[in-house]
């Protein structure tokens, strides 16, 4: 396997960290706008282990042409898009005009219904890549999408138990939480805020069988979720994310839905943002030079790979089932995956969230590699055994965990 990483910011440095252990591959070749970026990511992880062969490259991500011209140039047959999602269209055409495996972590961004956008999706995450579906599975190519932590860990988990723990499901809730603290700096998000500004203010999107896809208002229906290993109890929300609209088509469910642990203050934050105008990516004119809004809230904001001294503290992705046992009674299990900052700044000198996020792309592409995973088309990451990826997650020291809830109070509080 001959790969190209699209991005050399927090996950994509994080990829070539966890790689660099690893043998499954060629050539890795870390590619950004500003190739001095891209080498200092791979300076920073050094070339010992078995994954030495690393390159920098320069390439903007946005010109479809350029990508398919280093991919060719480099000869990748696997690229990863470790990129903002609103860079996935060129990274994705650019792959398939390359004859190579796709990745990546976030699917295609969605547009709220333009009339009723609390009630009914208008377009939905992924839709433009799914629609192109059929000309990947006619050309035997690969994209695999959603492979990060959520979507990526979230889905493989849902995809284990309906196959090996429960003889009906009735909700795959998808939980995210964690305790992170960042020293110094009264808000300081860490993950991309161009991207959680996205998720967190879109209407938030459920499935339910028989009714099919619906929005409702942003932070809707709180619960308090205990998280596991001491994380504690924390309040999660409606927020939209790619595992509503991947689920479903793989796995027999009869409700699926997304909360996120925010906190008070981060959602008054992001409403704060919302009220103010200050989400938009729409170009404002400000002293004769055009502006997004949401570009400017990034830019003066910490960049979250820098974090991870200033870390500490757990995250914790899962998903909680609910439904039948394989023995006929009523069961509820919450799937998850821990990292601890200072574990993953000690081995990897990456912050925990981005580090999370990163492993899961790299699993599946020595899945890819070895030939335990294959397929054709746009497919998600329910679409495979989870057998393996999880005993693989094992093997790079971070597996998962199972906790079994009372299905009377499976929030667990």
């Amino acid at each position: 396997m001959r790969i190209l990483v699209v991005g050399a910011g927090g996950v994509g440095s994080a990829v070539a960290a966890i790689a660099r252990r690893r043998d499954f591959f060629e050539t890795l070749v870390l590619a950004d706008l500003d190739r001095a970026r891209a080498q200092a990511a791979l300076d920073r992880v050094g070339r010992g282990g078995p994954g030495s062969n690393m390159q920098a490259h320069a390439v903007d991500a946005s010109d479809a042409g350029a990508i398919v011209a280093l991919a060719r140039e480099v000869g990748a047959d696997t690229i990863l898009n470790a990129c903002d999602p609103r860079l996935n269209p060129p990274i994705f055409a650019a792959a398939f005009e390359a004859g190579a495996t796709y990745l990546d972590m976030a699917m295609t961004l969605s547009r709220p219904h333009p009339q009723r956008p609390y009630e009914l999706p208008g377009v939905m995450l992924g839709d433009e890549q799914f629609a192109d579906h059929e000309r990947w599975e006619m050309a035997g190519q690969l994209a695999l999408v959603g492979i990060g932590v959520e979507p990526g860990f979230s889905d493989v988990a849902a995809r284990y138990a309906a196959d090996h723990l429960f003889s009906s499901i009735d909700e795959l809730g998808v939980r995210d939480g964690a305790d992170l603290e960042v020293a110094g700096y009264d808000f300081a998000p860490t993950f991309s805020i161009w991207t959680t500004i996205e998720e967190c203010l879109n209407p938030p999107l459920i499935w339910e069988k028989g009714r099919g896809f619906y929005t409702t208002e942003p932070f809707s229906e709180p619960e308090v979720f205990r998280f596991p290993e001491g994380i504690g109890p924390i309040e999660c929300v409606n927020v939209e994310h790619e595992e509503v609209v991947l689920m479903p088509r793989w796995v027999d469910a009869r409700r699926v839905t997304f909360k996120y642990g925010l906190g008070r203050e981060f959602i008054d934050v992001l409403r704060t943002l919302h009220k103010l105008g200050l989400d938009s990516t729409e170009p404002i004119p400000v002293r004769g030079v055009p502006v997004a809004p949401r570009d400017v809230v990034a830019a003066a904001l910490p960049d979250p790979a820098t974090l991870g001294d200033r870390m500490t503290g757990r995250t914790c992705a899962g998903t909680l089932v609910t439904g039948t046992g394989i023995d006929g009674a009523p069961r509820a299990t919450y799937l998850y995956h821990v990292v601890d900052n200072e574990q993953t700044m000690r081995e990897d000198g990456s912050q925990a969230v981005v580090w999370q996020t990163a492993i899961n792309p790299v699993v599946a592409m020595e899945l890819i590699a070895s030939g335990v995973w294959s397929g054709a088309g746009v497919l998600g990451p329910e679409a495979f055994d989870a057998v393996p990826f999880l005993d693989l997650l094992a093997d790079y020291g971070a597996p998962h965990g199972v906790e079994e809830r009372d299905p009377a109070n499976p929030a667990g509080v």
